[in-house]
């Protein structure tokens, strides 16, 4: 078992810990070790642990370290994840079970993967039969980052709900979403990119027994800077996670550079 990466700075905003590290590899391997105990331990205690996984770019450094985690019996791992485009191929790929199958399932033998479909036909079922699904294996971890607007999952800034009264829902995505897609490599233009997805709300990620909140890349610095230091609103669905206390935010040297200063400080600002 590997020693874990310390940060160079440990602050505190409202109860959310936050934690930053000197480079996105070394944030990918701290956020990793502390998943690989949540998923032992689980294991150890139920015989089995249930995780739901982010995709994007700014989770691969987080999934490569976790692929190498030792001490794991990944056939006792079941994987889920929190948003998959309405209509697109499942062979795309910026087809997330895609994504996730690419850099994590297929490396680990026996891990037991339950993708969400983004089948046009079936946007109502495939919502009610994977919220069944989660309420039937209750999350140990979930793994989860900012989007550059402050979303979790596809929760979007006009239409996040802290409330929401289901799981799973289709959604219309915001165009700093589709926007964010593009940059990153995943479709060549904007009028690529689906309007709409289905995704875990806010009450289905809030309800994992841990929240590892994951997030590098200097793009991340607006949004990070706003769920911190700003008032908690749906406006910033990330900031969320100042209001309670089993999740854990991971920055790295780039994504913190707006409030590095100020958490160093002990004074990060909003309702902190």
């Amino acid at each position: 078992m590997t020693q874990r990466v310390e940060p160079v700075t440990r602050a505190l905003v409202d109860r959310l810990p936050v934690e930053v590290y000197e480079s996105e590899e070394a944030l990918g391997a701290a956020a990793a070790h502390d998943m690989a105990q949540l998923l032992r331990e689980a294991i150890a205690e139920k015989g089995h642990a249930n995780v739901i996984l982010a995709t994007g770019n700014s989770q691969l450094a987080f999934l490569r370290a976790l692929r190498a985690q030792t001490g794991i019996d990944w056939s006792a791992v079941n994987v889920f994840h929190m948003d998959e485009y309405v209509g697109i191929d499942p062979g795309h790929r910026a087809s997330f079970p895609r994504f996730l199958r690419e850099h994590v399932v297929d490396h680990l033998p026996g891990v037991r993967f339950f993708p969400i479909s983004g089948d046009r036909e079936r946007v109502a079922e495939t919502c009610a039969e994977y919220e069944r699904l989660l309420r039937r294996h209750p999350a140990d971890a979930v793994a989860l980052g900012y989007g550059e607007n402050g979303h979790l999952a596809f929760n979007d800034p006009p239409y996040a709900d802290f409330r929401d009264p289901v799981w799973v829902k289709a959604v219309k995505l915001d165009e700093a979403s589709r926007r964010q897609q593009v940059g990153e490599g995943h479709f060549a233009a904007l009028d690529e990119v689906p309007t709409h997805a289905i995704t875990l709300t806010v009450p289905a990620l809030l309800a994992a027994k841990r929240m590892l909140c994951i997030v590098p890349e200097a793009r991340k610095a607006n949004a990070v800077h706003a769920c911190l230091t700003l008032p908690v609103s749906e406006d910033r669905p990330g900031s969320v996670l100042r209001t309670v206390d089993h999740a854990k935010l991971y920055l790295d040297m780039d994504s913190s550079a707006r409030v590095r200063d100020l958490l160093a400080a002990g004074a990060p600002g909003g309702t902190a």
